[in-house]
């Protein structure tokens, strides 16, 4: 087992400050100047009034950790098995995973490249987007021998879904996570502002135009992006029944994300998937939508165990990891966090973000005397805020 905890000690073993925070929360704000404002906005930004980003970062800091003590703490573990309930049980050493993000090269040159290298690196599992701004190919050589996952969309055009799936499985990624929640791109005023959608300058597509199916639909060189995401273009027929489909051209994990009310939860586990993730797109779809904590319980309860539930949307600390699991989600996904990471430093500054973030979800584990992430779950070391804010003199 891995002792996260020890890079906070190499970190002062140096002597030399980290080039980025230890405090995560902070990078928003360095990255923001770093970053061109059409790029901040787009990772930075969410739906509408930006309700739902708030509502996530609210339902964390509402909840406290209720800690116990004088329990054996000496072998702490974050390794969390995934998938054991579907029969594809894969054991992952923490319980963090590095959550899609499209148009990297946006943030970064290297984009999912460095990412998918510093993920490689720690240890963690990636989940490429496929609105990435390298192809499934490039991503799984710099990957590696590091666990990979594939983000997936399900287009109009079968026959590019299947090939799709097909160079992915060839690639060695190991799961397929099919996003629910963006058949269309919710209404975000940053991005409006800035006049600035990067699929249209031809970021983000390179999995897409590398297609042999994709080349042959265009004919040749597409006349212009916007031809592109014609081509590109999301099933907004896409429903339950279409999962088979999805299930019929890969065989390994299929786990699906934008999952919020109790009863989608069920619907899923019916249809045989292995995993869902509790998510709202980090607040970047529908404003006003139930934070994921919120959501977590309920959605817990309705399948209990059987299949693997996973959360993300507005993870910034090890507490957060710690209370998502608490409330019984086996790990979480995190994105901006890392993004900023690699807008601010490459592939060291999302290495320092995850190892950041592990070390604080370890030490939290051990102050709340808990040895073994997989025993957090229903330990009830969760407790909702004993007072208002307003009581707070806040």
């Amino acid at each position: 087992m891995s002792d996260f905890a020890d890079y906070g000690y190499d970190i002062c073993r140096s002597g030399r400050p980290p080039a980025l925070p230890a405090n995560l929360t902070q990078l928003d704000e360095l990255a923001a100047r770093q970053m061109t404002a059409e790029a901040y906005g787009y990772v930075a930004g969410g739906a509408g009034t930006e309700a739902t980003m708030r509502a996530n970062r609210e339902a964390f800091d509402r909840r406290r950790l209720v800690p116990r003590v004088l329990r054996d703490v000496s072998a702490p573990d974050l390794s969390v098995e995934l998938f054991a309930p579907t029969g594809f049980a894969t054991r992952v050493p923490a319980p963090v995973l590095l959550g899609p993000v499209g148009v990297l090269a946006t943030v970064h040159p290297d984009g999912e490249l460095a990412v998918a290298r510093a993920a490689a690196a720690v240890g963690v599992p990636l989940v490429l987007s496929l609105a990435a701004s390298h192809s499934i190919e490039e991503v799984a050589a710099a990957s590696g021998g590091g666990t990979r996952w594939c983000q997936f969309y399900l287009p109009a055009d079968r026959e590019l879904g299947v090939s799709l799936l097909a160079r992915a499985r060839a690639a060695g990624y190991g799961a397929i996570m099919v996003t629910l929640d963006a058949v269309t791109t919710g209404w975000r005023p940053r991005d409006l502002d800035n006049a600035y959608l990067p699929f249209l300058q031809g970021a983000g597509v390179a999995s897409y135009v590398s297609d042999p199916v994709f080349q042959r639909a265009a004919g040749g060189p597409v006349l212009s992006w916007d031809d592109a995401m014609t081509l590109m273009a999301n099933d907004r027929t896409f429903g339950w029944r279409d999962l088979a489909f999805i299930r019929e051209h890969w065989e390994g994990p299929v786990l699906l994300k934008g999952i919020l009310h109790p009863d989608d939860a069920r619907r899923a586990a019916d249809s045989g998937v292995d995993g869902i993730v509790v998510s709202n797109h980090g607040g970047r779809q529908v404003d006003g939508a139930i934070a994921t904590l919120d959501a977590l319980p309920a959605v817990v309860d309705a399948v209990g165990d059987r299949l693997t539930v996973l959360l993300d949307s507005g993870v910034r600390t090890g507490a957060d990891v710690v209370k998502a699991l608490v409330l019984g989600a086996r790990a979480v996904l995190i994105a901006r966090p890392y993004a900023f990471g690699l807008a601010l430093d490459g592939q060291d500054g999302v290495e320092h973000v995850v190892r950041c973030l592990l070390a604080e979800t370890q030490l939290t584990m051990i102050l709340a005397g808990v040895s073994r992430a997989s025993d957090l779950a229903g330990s009830g070391l969760v407790a909702a805020a004993l007072c208002s804010p307003a009581h707070r003199g806040e």
